[in-house]
């Protein structure tokens, strides 16, 4: 007999990749398989695609529609309701409502011969679920994850592998929990979050949404600076911020040292709720392309010692504080792995 494969799918608004693990957890290939989602072309179309992609991807790894036993599908929120989209400002108007899991569901059965269960859930949830797995080894450690990119994605897995997604699939929107403000030593109101709440959300404090804000604030702290009279685009300003802390400008060196301070307050926050085992610090931050060694270093440093007063004195002795590892593909590889894991049947 053939032996099962559980696909994972994680489809964004603009393109869509694809993995499968074997039922031991071993995933099938690293080799990242991407096709455009064509969310402008319509419902069918987006279906129409998930199947050629995971068609393609089976023919390239050698195997068989037939030996799919579950397939998991990453997509980002908000959701109406369980495997229904809800709106979002990323995608068509006409993708709110969408019953995708009922679409997918029959969709791949004509391929495989057969129904098999289709886990939909948070994109950011399920690349969590891949990190953890990684990052725990042998053991049954819990696992926290923070993601600063352009938002903060987060996600939480249990001893079990499976993410935290609460009753009304909003688990773990950890970006959007309020900051200890008085802690940060800045004068004015909380920053502004995309999301509309004004009680400062953590997200506006430690990623690209934010990052304009506080550049404004600390050029008032150094206005002999390059940027504080450049005529250049606000979004080109803060995309250089990165490079320039790599090179050791001391305004930008400033402004992710703060960041970086306010996460470690978030981590200690989280820590008090769920205390994980691990945490995993992910996103562009991390990125091995795009940072030295030097920089990531001193980003996670003083994550842990911002959170370190604020941990419980076991938690100080225990708490993993770990960058991610797989990149772009642990959300797809992160849906196989939770479709695997709700099959049971894990060897």
């Amino acid at each position: 007999m053939s032996e099962k494969i559980f696909i994972g799918t994680d489809s964004g608004a603009t393109t869509t990749k694809f993995c499968a693990v074997y039922e031991n957890g071993e995933t099938v290939s690293t080799r990242v398989l991407q096709r455009p989602t064509n969310a402008q072309d319509g419902r069918e179309a987006v279906i129409g695609g998930w199947i050629a992609g995971i068609g393609e991807f089976l023919a390239q790894n050698g195997l068989q529609w037939t030996q799919v036993h579950g397939v998991g599908l990453a997509i980002p929120g908000p959701y109406e309701r369980y495997g229904v989209w809800g709106k979002s400002p990323n995608l068509p108007a006409h993708f709110c409502g969408w019953d995708v899991h009922q679409d997918f569901s029959e969709a791949l059965a004509g391929p495989i011969g057969r129904h098999v269960p289709l886990s939909v859930g948070n994109d950011g949830n399920y690349g969590g679920v891949a990190e953890a797995q990684l990052a725990r080894g042998r053991t049954r450690a819990s696992v926290a994850m923070l993601m600063p990119g352009s938002g903060l994605g987060a996600a939480f897995v249990g001893a079990d592998g499976l993410c935290l997604d609460g009753d009304t699939l909003a688990g773990m929107e950890a970006g959007h929990m309020p900051v200890p403000l008085q802690l940060l030593e800045l004068t004015g109101k909380p920053l502004a979050c995309g999301c509309g709440r004004d009680w400062g959300c953590v997200e506006a404090y430690t990623t690209i949404s934010g990052l304009g804000q506080l550049l404004a604030i600390f050029l008032q702290r150094h206005p002999e600076h390059e940027l504080a009279g450049s005529a250049a685009p606000l979004k080109d300003q803060v995309l250089s911020l990165r490079s320039r802390a790599q090179e050791g400008d001391a305004l930008a060196l400033e402004i992710f040292d703060f960041q970086a301070r306010v996460m470690g307050l978030h981590v200690a926050n989280l820590a008090m709720a769920l205390d994980p085992g691990i945490f995993i610090i992910g996103g562009g931050l991390m990125d091995h392309e795009a940072t030295t060694p030097a920089f990531r270093e001193r980003y996670l440093d003083l994550i842990e010692q911002s959170a370190r007063p604020y941990l419980w004195p076991q938690q100080r002795e225990t708490l993993k504080i770990v960058p991610a590892a797989l990149g772009e593909m642990s959300q797809a590889i992160g849906a196989a792995l939770v479709a695997l894991y709700r099959s049971g049947t894990m060897a």
